[in-house]
């Protein structure tokens, strides 16, 4: 049953506040950078195709911080900055389980392939270059770490709170993982992207990306909840995730496993353990107060 918003915080939201309002801006923000890349035939390897896809990357978290800013009172704003930047916040087992859940569930995915004869994995491009140049993984670590800090002050920072006002953690989830997956689809048209390069415009692992970052946002809206709506875990998330799926790269039956299957199978273990309704043990799910309450 969906839940009444007077269950969720104290006061009806204002429309602006609707989270279709954040994706609405957050699209035009990044398709209209990355859109003229398609129309101009620009790289993102060019200097100029970089900077469209850097500012494209800002969507979503200026857009939450933007929001923010206009919407939340300000014991909320200062609410919303510790959750990005306190440590404190995350537990010891949750830590555990940002670092594990990246290796870990493309481990199984990777030793289901083996056992069926198959290679299982192959090692990124620039680990083979660290016996030469011991700083080959920085730029590796660099593109894992930036697009999920401009990207998750938005996503999950004030999208997936403002879900979770009228909805079960795993439809909010589940809704942010499509709209999630879609924002990324000028990617795959524009060379020098990894959507575009190594995975394709409509192959089997375009379709594999796209349902795997679904199954993705259940993961984090795990992660999000289980710590409070600590923003700093989904980047550290996030990055960690970028990092592993750039040094270890599957075979095609790998991913088939990854994303498919394994991804998928945690989110069934996630919401039979902890239900669909918070998707973790405690209540402790934030709410941020708006500024504006309805009139009457």
């Amino acid at each position: 049953m969906q839940k009444s918003v007077d269950s969720k915080f104290d006061g009806a939201p204002p429309r602006l506040s609707s989270p279709w309002v954040f994706f609405a801006i957050t699209f035009t923000i990044t398709w209209g950078f990355w859109l003229p890349a398609i129309v101009f035939d620009l790289t993102f390897d060019s200097a100029l195709g970089l900077a469209l896809l850097l500012l494209g990357l800002t969507g979503p978290g200026s857009t939450g911080v933007g929001l923010m800013y206009l919407l939340y009172d300000e014991s909320s704003r200062n609410d919303f900055w510790d959750r990005v930047k306190n440590p404190r916040r995350i537990g010891g087992w949750w830590y555990v389980a940002i670092f594990l859940y990246p290796p870990l569930t493309f481990a199984v995915a990777a030793v289901a392939d083996i056992l069926l004869g198959g290679q299982g994995y192959t090692v990124g491009a620039w680990v083979p270059q660290l016996t030469s140049n011991p700083a080959a993984f920085l730029p590796t670590l660099l593109f894992s770490s930036l697009p999920p800090v401009l990207e998750e002050l938005g996503w999950r920072g004030y999208a997936l709170d403002q879900l979770q006002r009228t909805r079960s953690a795993l439809t909010a989830g589940l809704i942010l993982g499509v709209v999630w997956a879609v924002w990324h689809l000028p990617l795959f048209l524009i060379g020098g992207t990894n959507q575009h390069d190594v995975v394709g415009f409509l192959t089997l692992r375009f379709w594999l990306f796209m349902v795997g970052v679904v199954a993705l946002s259940v993961a984090f809206t795990w992660i999000h909840n289980g710590t409070g709506g600590t923003i700093l875990a989904s980047i550290m998330l996030h990055s960690w995730t970028n990092f592993t799926l750039q040094t270890v790269e599957g075979t095609l039956r790998t991913d088939v496993f990854f994303y498919a299957i394994v991804l998928w199978a945690f989110v069934g273990l996630v919401t039979l353990v902890w239900g669909a309704e918070t998707l973790t043990s405690g209540d402790d799910i934030p709410h941020p107060t708006l500024k504006t309450r309805p009139k009457g």
